[in-house]
């Protein structure tokens, strides 16, 4: 099994245990709204391009309403099975490569919203993953920072995310940053974020991910 494929079965396994009607942090979505989300991503290549491409939002958002009618135990049943191997994102290498960061993203989105979530328990398979898809993906998940970016994790050498002057460098377990990466509050994520108090301030309120 590989990381990707357990954040997959940890996601839809949290969705039932969670329900229907569960808050994330993706705004006003619910967990329904989340897992139709996902399942618009890999099954409906004729709408997912509003994931990506705001002109075509529309059209993504009426296609995930429609989903989003079935039953839900079935919604989460099928995103639990996989991507169709008709899809890119159902071959293994590349699905796993393309999915790590949306399903423990997503996976956390879940859990950061419930009251009282407390951190996973730390796994080095699961941190080393993500820290080779931070090194691979840094920069363009930071090419908008206002101030150079530099991440950095125990054990691990640092990450040049963006070149600048001044610059903070964000410390933390690679999930933490990946949350930080991908837009979530600096709150929700445990991470210290160093530098000077007006490079932090202008980090803090830049947008970030894809």
């Amino acid at each position: 099994m590989s990381v990707t494929s357990d954040e997959r079965r940890g996601l839809a396994d949290l969705f039932d245990e969670v329900g229907p009607d569960a808050p994330t942090l993706c705004g006003t979505w619910t967990t329904r709204d989340l897992v139709a989300h996902l399942l618009v991503r890999e099954r409906r290549p004729d709408a997912a391009g509003g994931i990506l491409i705001p002109a075509l939002a529309k059209r993504t958002e009426k296609v995930m309403a429609e989903v989003a009618t079935r039953p839900y135990g079935e919604l989460v049943d099928t995103f639990r099975g996989g991507a169709p191997l008709w899809s890119p994102l159902g071959w293994p290498v590349v699905g796993d490569q393309a999915n790590l960061f949306e399903f423990f993203v997503h996976h956390e989105d879940v859990r950061r919203a419930q009251p009282e979530w407390e951190p996973r328990p730390d796994s080095g398979g699961r941190d080393d993953a993500l820290w080779k898809a931070l090194r691979l993906g840094a920069r363009m998940l930071f090419r908008k920072a206002p101030v150079g970016v530099v991440l950095q994790s125990a054990g691990r050498d640092d990450v040049i995310a963006h070149k600048g002057d001044p610059a903070v460098t964000l410390v933390g377990l690679p999930g933490e940053i990946a949350l930080v990466a991908f837009g979530r509050a600096n709150e929700v994520a445990r991470i210290v974020v160093e530098g000077a108090p007006s490079a932090v301030d202008a980090f803090n309120r830049s947008e970030r991910g894809i």
